[in-house]
């Protein structure tokens, strides 16, 4: 995943140019591929990759500069689909955190997963016109997986990776067309983002494989990004540097999912913000939200999708499909001027990074 030039849109074409499938297509049960580390290289040359990260790169391009707030008129499926969130939602109240001694990890979280995955295929079946219902039992295991572990009851990036993954089929089927885009993003996923957060403050939930400090974030990446290219050019003139500040983020949380995102951190972690959330403090000192933008899309590659404990996780159907690359729209060569782009960013990160920790 590159920063913005041929190579960029090479790869948004790679999901923004596919046809959805047609009522002859075959279905199959999503499943493990990647089982090993020698398995990331077919996982890197796979059309999964590629599209996976068109449809990273379509939705950012499709929400820039556009706030939650934006006056949308949302599709009769995405509202479907949203609504559905919300019966999730509910199923939350019906299924209290039970007295156990263990601190974190609360048992309850299981029996709320157990009722979704009893239920899953027939809320699907209500939210998507009946010609698309033939696809439900494959798109519904990416939705069953994107709310965490009920053995570990953890949740992290993987989980995330899951629920786009789910939306990225609904587009691959039709239920969701290109102009759909934005709702998409500024009602479902945002949707989702709060229903995973209580999720995790209900009953206790741990972080799947979060660095510490050293992470963006313990539990999502995704809404950085698309957060970030929200916050290109707004109206409300919030720079890089004063999404620390709180009075800032508490005015603004309901309109930007970055400042939602620091809102959350802030809300679940005590300290000095540089102490427990060491990456978001280096990267406020970056000059724009577009040079944000640019180099969270590059270490969400480096961090989440090249991570063979995320990747082990993550299931291939017909609809993702783990087969070869048919089409070259991998990133061309790079030429003079991406190079000294991407030079110029990380450069600039270093040194933003060096000057905040000689002030601590």
């Amino acid at each position: 995943m590159s920063f913005p030039g041929p190579g960029h849109r090479r790869l948004d074409l790679a999901f923004s140019s596919k046809n959805a499938v047609g009522p002859d297509h075959v279905y199959a049960i999503p499943k493990r591929q990647v089982l090993k580390d020698s398995d990331m290289k077919q996982w890197e040359n796979s059309e999964a990759y590629h599209e996976y990260q068109g449809f990273i790169l379509s939705m950012n391009e499709a929400v820039r500069g556009k706030a939650i707030d934006t006056r949308l008129e949302p599709s009769n499926n995405v509202m479907s689909v949203f609504q559905m969130l919300e019966h999730f939602n509910k199923l939350i109240d019906e299924t209290p955190p039970i007295d156990q001694p263990q601190r974190f990890g609360n048992k309850a979280f299981a029996q709320w997963l157990n009722k979704i995955g009893e239920c899953v295929e027939t809320e699907l079946q209500k939210a998507l016109p009946e010609k698309f219902h033939a696809a439900i039992p494959e798109i519904s295991v990416y939705l069953k997986e994107s709310f965490g572990n009920s053995t570990r009851i953890d949740y992290g990036t993987g989980h995330e990776m899951a629920f786009c993954m789910f939306l990225l089929c609904l587009f691959r089927i039709g239920a969701f067309s290109m102009n759909d885009r934005v709702a998409v993003v500024n009602r479902i996923f945002v949707r989702y983002l709060d229903l995973v957060r209580r999720l995790q403050c209900e009953y206790r939930m741990e972080p799947a494989g979060s660095h510490g400090v050293w992470s963006l974030d313990d539990y999502q990446f995704v809404p950085f990004i698309w957060g970030s290219s929200q916050l290109f050019g707004n109206k409300d003139e919030i720079e890089p540097n004063m999404f620390l500040l709180e009075r800032t983020v508490l005015d603004h949380r309901d309109k930007y999912m970055f400042l939602a995102c620091i809102q959350y951190i802030m809300k679940v972690k005590t300290g000095h913000f540089s102490e427990h959330s060491n990456q978001l403090w280096n990267i406020s000192a970056l000059p724009s939200w577009s040079k944000i933008n640019q180099g969270l899309l590059k270490m969400y590659k480096g961090e989440v999708l090249a991570k063979f404990p995320v990747i082990n996780t993550s299931l291939f159907g017909s609809l993702i499909k783990f087969e070869p690359l048919q089409h070259d729209i991998r990133t061309p060569v790079m030429t003079a001027r991406t190079f000294t782009t991407q030079v110029y960013l990380w450069n600039s990160l270093s040194l933003c990074v060096m000057e905040r920790r000689n002030q601590c």
